[in-house]
């Protein structure tokens, strides 16, 4: 597929939102910042976060709310570019946040949920009602790792809840175009989970093991970072190693992988008209490119609507 490269030497991108005067905010992970990208290339940081700043989404208000995971050991690549690693020294816990757009104060929400502390929140993505779905990846340290964890949380500060509990690197999440399901892609299993909604922020079963299908399993070494849903209820996830975004039917039959030319491929969002472009982080070498999608994107709430 044909991309246009909007935007290079960013610090590691994820997270990216379509704006409706043509912008893109994202974060830059290695450089701690919330930042825009204008449609001509330029980089401006809206505010500097800290630890670890991961995935993104625009909330109630026209905030941004961002997935903090705490920070990486960052590793320079013998080709050129970054990959994360484990915890590092100086980790700052991991944290939900609130940013205003107008003015770049930063918001702390949530650390932890009864209890247990945020150890590496990673993907975001909002329903109708103004709560928020987000997963907990865990940090990698040494010999151990942390078991990760799906969460709802309200905008305002007021409720967390843990919806399921353990998943092995869940990391991109969303919701069906009913949202009566929702959609976690675990990193490395390769594999994305459908789990049944009884209504907002409680799902079937209480996300007990085995309450969750399996959409998909990627065949052979294929890493899943975050995702975007489409119009038509494709789940469209970043793939790592084999760079690129896989889209998935919502009946799991239909795999289609669309390339790239980063083996750090990690998100996808949709914009422009008609939500027919198709923006992608190509996270490793620091670029944000754009392209025609063959499905329009899914509207999202907060955003598009």
């Amino acid at each position: 597929m044909e991309t246009r490269t909007i935007a290079t030497g960013l610090k590691f991108p994820e997270g990216p939102i379509a704006m409706a005067d043509g912008s893109i905010v994202l974060v830059e992970i290695a450089r701690g910042t919330l930042s825009k990208v204008t449609p001509d290339g330029t980089i401006e940081v809206v505010a500097e976060l800290g630890g670890g700043p991961n995935g993104a989404a625009l909330g109630p208000g026209g905030a941004v709310y961002v997935c903090n995971n705490g920070g990486f050991i960052w590793y320079d690549l013998p080709a050129g570019g970054l990959a994360p690693g484990d915890r590092p020294d100086d980790y700052s816990g991991g944290r939900i946040e609130r940013v205003d757009l107008n003015t770049g104060d930063v918001t702390v929400l949530y650390t932890e949920c009864n209890g247990s502390p945020l150890n590496g929140p990673n993907d975001i993505v909002f329903d109708a009602q103004g709560g928020f779905y987000f997963t907990d990846l865990g940090k990698f340290y040494g010999r151990q790792q942390d078991r990760g964890a799906v969460y709802y949380a309200k905008a305002d500060g007021s409720l967390i809840t843990e919806l399921i509990f353990p998943l092995y690197t869940p990391n991109g999440i969303g919701l069906s175009p009913d949202e009566q399901t929702l959609y976690v892609a675990e990193t490395i299993t390769g594999r994305v989970w459908a789990y049944p909604i009884e209504q907002p922020g409680k799902l079937k079963g209480d996300g007990a093991p085995g309450t969750g299908a399996c959409l998909a399993g990627l065949p052979g070494h294929q890493l899943l970072d975050s995702m975007a849903v489409d119009s038509l209820g494709n789940v469209c996830v970043a793939t790592l190693v084999n760079g690129g975004i896989t889209s998935i039917s919502p009946d799991g039959e239909t795999v289609t992988h669309t390339p790239m030319k980063d083996a750090l491929t990690t998100n996808i969002c949709f914009g422009g008209e008609g939500l027919k472009k198709a923006f992608i982080t190509l996270s490793s070498i620091g670029e944000l490119v754009a392209c025609d999608w063959p499905v329009a994107g899914l509207p999202l709430n907060f955003l598009n609507k």
